[in-house]
């Protein structure tokens, strides 16, 4: 292989990569904080992706504009799934292992409403527009346009959430509620409206993706499912908690999954994901990055 062969193999992966991580982002967060393992997470990726389709065929809008509403109103509606559901069964359940898998099974249930609610809206057929499909040359390699621009703005959103949870005030109460819920409540910090809030966050980061998707790949109203699996092993990769760990993860996977596929076979990539994910829950447990940030 050239040189320009072997980058475009590498960067293909971290492309794929990027995007993995800000699903995985997320969800993490969500469970890292919260508990909740929220197996609906990459429904709300696949409305917000049937979002963006629609306002963009009907308006010619670029679709990079819906961003910030895309965050807003998954972010919204994450804060309203948690107040009507997790909140509730927070309060009733008699010990945490009962709120996880109580909350498990209100996640299935919300992953199957998504699912069933887009495709009597959008039909079950596949759906995508062309958005910068144009070729650009880096280094010897060929990108398409969108691609390149789906790496930039995942990793932006993934170093932005970082910097927020290590930075910021509202940060280090997250970080404080991660390490220790009992201290953290004890020294004042309000998990009535930060839990809720930063569930939206994570919703709000997979409409984020969501977007970005729809302008490179075709959308349908299974297309959620695949990243929500995807983004379980991420995190399990780099640990449940683990912000960083999540990002090194999911740019790693995407490498491993981009040069797996192309010494082996397309059709092997899903087993490939899976025999890392068993190596390392054998391996390494606590995931490749155990600190919680």
């Amino acid at each position: 292989m050239t040189p320009g062969a072997w980058l475009e193999l590498i960067a293909s992966g971290l492309i794929t990569g990027g995007v993995y991580a800000l699903v995985a982002l997320g969800l993490n967060l969500q469970y890292g904080l919260m508990r909740i393992l929220n197996i609906a997470h990459g429904e709300f990726l696949m409305v917000s992706a049937f979002l963006t389709y629609t306002v963009h065929v009907a308006t010619g809008l670029s679709p990079l504009l819906m961003l910030p509403l895309a965050f807003a109103l998954m972010m919204a509606i994450g804060i309203g799934v948690h107040r009507l559901t997790f909140r509730k069964l927070a309060r009733t359940s008699p010990n945490l292992d009962v709120f996880e898998a109580r909350g498990l099974m209100v996640s299935f249930g919300l992953m199957f409403i998504a699912q069933n609610a887009a495709q009597m809206i959008w039909g079950a057929d596949l759906r995508g527009y062309d958005y910068l499909t144009e070729p650009v040359h880096v280094g010897g390699a060929q990108f398409a346009g969108n691609k390149l621009v789906l790496f930039g703005l995942s990793l932006a959103f993934s170093a932005a959430l970082i910097v927020l949870l290590k930075q910021t005030l509202l940060g280090k109460g997250v970080r404080a509620l991660m390490q220790s819920p009992t201290g953290a409540q004890l020294v004042g910090i309000d998990t009535q409206r930060l839990h809720p809030l930063m569930f939206g966050v994570g919703l709000g980061l997979s409409g984020v993706a969501g977007v970005l998707l729809s302008t490179t790949y075709t959308i349908t109203p299974s297309m959620g499912e695949p990243y929500t699996v995807t983004a379980l092993i991420v995190i399990t990769l780099g640990g449940f908690g683990s912000m960083p760990g999540a990002l090194v993860g999911g740019l790693a996977l995407g490498v491993v999954e981009a040069l797996g596929m192309h010494f082996t076979s397309p059709s092997l990539k899903s087993l490939l994901s899976y025999a890392i994910f068993i190596a390392v829950l054998l391996w390494r447990p606590n995931g490749l990055f155990n600190k919680r940030t």
